[in-house]
C-alpha cells in the first residue's frame, strides 16, 4: 500500500500540473498530502515497535542473565549450607561410634565371660 500512495503521487503530479486550481485538484492534492503523512507516521511507528521490540530482548536477556547469577549464588549458598550439616552430622557420629567402642570397651570382659560359660556347658 505505501508503495501505490508514492506512484499515485508521482502519477498525479504528471499529469495534474500545480497551475490547476479546481477543486478536485485541490482535495486530490490534500488527500495526496493527508496519504504520505500517514505514510511517514506509520513508518515512525514502525521504527518506535521496533526499537520497543529491541530493548524488551535486551531486558529480557539481562534479565535472563541476572537470574541464572543468582539462582548459582543460591546455589552456592545452599551447598555451602549442606557441606556444613555434613560436617555437623559426621561429627555426631564420630562422637556415638566413639561411645558406642567405650561401651563395647567397658563390657568386652563381660561378653568374653558370656561366651566362654556358653560353650564350656556344652
Amino acid at each position: 500500500m505505501d508503495d501505490k500512495v508514492l506512484q499515485e503521487l508521482k502519477f498525479h503530479q504528471q499529469i495534474v500540473g500545480p497551475e490547476t486550481n479546481s477543486p478536485l485538484y485541490l482535495i486530490r492534492e490534500k488527500e495526496l498530502e493527508i496519504s504520505g503523512r500517514i505514510l511517514a507516521t506509520r513508518k515512525h511507528a514502525e521504527e518506535i515497535v521496533a526499537d520497543a521490540r529491541k530493548r524488551a530482548a535486551e531486558i529480557r536477556r539481562l534479565a535472563e542473565a541476572q537470574g541464572q547469577k543468582m539462582a548459582k549464588e543460591h546455589e552456592k549458598a545452599v551447598q555451602k549450607e549442606l557441606e556444613s550439616e555434613i560436617a555437623a552430622i559426621e561429627e555426631q557420629t564420630a562422637a556415638e561410634v566413639e561411645a558406642l567402642e567405650a561401651r563395647v570397651a567397658e563390657r568386652i570382659d563381660d561378653a568374653v565371660d558370656f561366651v566362654v560359660k556358653a560353650l564350656t556347658k556344652v
